[in-house]
């Protein structure tokens, strides 16, 4: 088995393909949200992260076939006073899951993260993942707390 990393280059057409391919694949999952990529998205969003300049994904291809992928966007520590990257989505296709993907991916973000100079890579977990979770702890990630008294972050939203 042949595991190669690659940032995605987003004006290349088979990589576009690639990513809308492996991010429905995401969506429909139950921990994805079990619907399919709108119309909308499934033609805009490689056209839009293209223009970002704070954005950058990655695919994991196994023999050649797309296995995993990573979207990623550059936020700012102001406790820091440096860039970080948050992993917006992980993917790894149900076939090709248990090979340590996730890792290959994880450590092609670590090294451009160091590159660039973040203070840290954040994602976030659905409560219900514990197999993601697990997967995350072993990579090293932990819940974002403080202090004990004022326990872990949560991951709010407010749709517009």
């Amino acid at each position: 088995m042949s595991v190669e990393i690659v940032q995605v280059d987003y004006q290349n057409p088979k990589h576009a393909h690639h990513m809308i391919e492996l991010l429905d694949c995401y969506a429909t999952d139950p921990m994805g949200g079990g619907v399919a990529l709108s119309d909308f998205a499934a033609q805009n969003l490689v056209p839009e992260l293209a223009k970002r300049k704070d954005a950058f994904s990655l695919i994991a291809y196994v023999d050649g076939q797309p296995a995993g992928l990573t979207n990623c966007f550059e936020g700012f520590s102001t406790f820091a006073c440096k860039p970080l990257v948050n992993i917006h989505d992980v993917v790894v296709a149900s076939e090709y899951r248990r090979m340590g993907i996730s890792r290959k991916m994880f450590n092609h973000v670590e090294e451009i993260a160091k590159e660039r100079g973040y203070c840290k890579m954040t994602l976030e977990v659905l409560e219900g993942n514990s197999i993601a979770q697990a997967a995350y702890e072993k990579y090293g990630f932990t819940q974002y707390k403080l202090d004990e008294n004022n326990g872990a972050a949560m991951f709010w939203e407010k749709k517009l």
